[in-house]
């Protein structure tokens, strides 16, 4: 693997294919916001109005990039999907549920904001025990 971007912190010959392909996923989403906050800058600095609605168009394009990126990771990776879980789509204050996931509990200060359970609607990830 060349060197550039994606600045592999071991050789290459000792990483599993998966690991690669989870850096280069990694790699794609912090360029994808490093796009979304350039062309918000570039909105905020511009006065041509046509500009500024084509760099939100791009903007937004970035955002969808970054979703989809972010999405395929969570698929791939269980912890990552169950902080996610954890943190997604909630309200009221992240730094109370982390505390509350820390202490195991949830006193309802973050609520989901779809499905009452907390649930995304696909299910439980956890293994029924006999």
């Amino acid at each position: 693997m060349a060197k550039n971007s994606n600045q592999l912190h071991e050789a290459v010959e000792a990483l599993d294919p998966e690991t690669i392909d989870r850096h280069r996923a990694i790699v794609s989403l912090v360029e994808e916001f490093d796009a979304i906050d350039w062309y918000q800058q570039r909105i905020d600095a511009t006065d041509d109005e046509e500009l500024a609605a084509i760099l939100a168009h791009n903007r937004d394009e970035e955002r969808e990039h970054a979703a989809m990126t972010l999405e395929w990771l969570r698929r791939r990776d269980p912890g990552l999907d169950k902080v996610l879980r954890t943190y997604l789509f909630t309200e009221g204050s992240i730094v109370d549920l982390e505390e509350e996931e820390e202490e195991g509990g949830s006193s309802g200060h973050a609520r989901p904001r779809s499905g009452g359970d907390g649930s995304l609607g696909i299910g439980s990830l956890r293994q029924e025990r006999s």
